[in-house]
């Protein structure tokens, strides 16, 4: 009997909340809620338009610095090997090159 009662209450919670999720949504549209929404450019105009360069810079950027740093994330099952003085030099190495390339970024102006 717990079954069936089981059964019976989770699909009348169901029912009820498919009934809500289709009634709900139709309560306040508008025309700006329906329009489709594509990373802040007007779906209307031509998708030719030009864009800022340093934006695609600093999403470059961004990927760059984080693969990295997705490289640096393995150093710690790394220090389990046996040879250790070269996973310390890499690590190191790889450091630095982020180090500099940071540096580089920063005094070329490509962060601001």
């Amino acid at each position: 009997i717990n079954l069936v009662l089981a059964l019976i209450i989770n699909t009348f919670l169901t029912s009820l909340l498919i009934i809500i999720i289709f009634w709900l949504p139709q309560l306040n549209s508008y025309a700006e809620k329906t329009n489709p929404y594509e990373c802040g450019f007007d779906p209307l105009n031509p998708a030719r338009i030009p864009f800022s360069i340093k934006c695609f810079l600093v999403a470059i950027t961004f990927l760059l610095f984080d693969l990295e740093i997705a490289l640096l994330l393995s150093l710690p099952w790394a220090l389990q090997t046996t040879n250790l003085p070269i996973i310390i030099k890499s690590s190191i190495t790889l450091i630095i090159i982020l180090t500099l390339s940071l540096a580089y970024e920063w005094t070329q102006k490509g962060l601001d």
